[in-house]
């Protein structure tokens, strides 16, 4: 089914002081990937605390506001990184609704943090400064709002209340769709292929912040089962057939990361 989100956006002076405050405006963000490309979004200047929301026509599957912060450690620094980003926000208005992923393989981020807003992301410029130690564990990261499902849905999505441990295998992956296949490229993202044992999978779209359009986490149980997904999809790309090449139609750039959780 085609999602065709209509998206409300005020320019966001500074992000909110969540995780450890290890984020800075998304207005001058790039890609996780370092992409030049600017952000297709337009936004214009609001006082100095502003919203980013979306509006009353969004789909009904993106009803929510999350935050979305990659980031790579300092030499030395992956564990305190790691240590920094599990530490509660006490000004976060979603306490508790957040999910961090480490890299295993694949783009050159080492977390991931996303972060639940509700419906709506407030932005102070007068926020409390970050901790040095936690500032200086990172030497680079991205921010980004985007527009996702309600916490429940992301919650059961990514096995966040199954336990540590059954949930083995996340693939975290960003697209930037060709001009024109915004439509064309969620909609593929979104269904799932036949044969393809994912547990869970969550598209979300681009509100404010980086160069991509979409950000999706797919979710596999156990290593079994990524496996069985990885031997499928390589069948149908020998025969130059499945998502792999109907990807290529719709997207300009993508990356995939495998990942497992850290927290919760």
């Amino acid at each position: 089914m085609k999602l065709k989100p209509i998206l409300a956006i005020a320019l966001l002076v500074a992000l909110p002081a969540s995780f450890t405050w290890a984020q800075t405006s998304p207005a001058a963000k790039t890609s996780p990937a370092a992409a030049t490309k600017a952000s297709p979004t337009a936004a214009a200047k609001t006082s100095p605390t502003t919203t980013t929301t979306t509006s009353t026509s969004t789909a009904a599957a993106r009803t929510d506001v999350y935050h979305v912060h990659f980031t790579h450690a300092a030499p030395g620094k992956a564990n305190a990184l790691a240590d920094a980003l599990k530490q509660p926000d006490p000004t976060s208005p979603m306490p508790g609704h957040a999910i961090l992923l480490r890299h295993q393989d694949g783009d050159s981020w080492d977390y991931v943090a996303i972060e639940h807003m509700g419906t709506k992301a407030n932005v102070d410029a007068t926020r409390a400064a970050q901790p040095t130690a936690a500032r200086d564990a990172s030497d680079w990261h991205t921010d980004t709002y985007v527009s996702g499902p309600s916490w429940a849905d992301f919650s059961k999505a990514m096995g966040i209340n199954e336990g540590a441990g059954k949930s083995a295998v996340y693939i975290v992956s960003v697209y930037r769709a060709i001009p024109g296949h915004r439509e064309q490229l969620d909609a593929l993202l979104g269904a799932q292929s036949a044969g393809d044992p994912a547990a869970g999978n969550v598209v979300m779209q681009h509100l404010e912040g980086a160069a991509w359009t979409f950000v999706a986490v797919a979710r596999y149980a156990t290593w079994e089962d990524f496996v069985k997904s990885e031997t499928n999809a390589a069948a149908d790309q020998a025969k130059g057939a499945g998502d792999w090449a109907k990807l290529r139609d719709h997207s300009s750039y993508h990356t995939d990361t495998l990942a497992d959780r850290i927290m919760p």
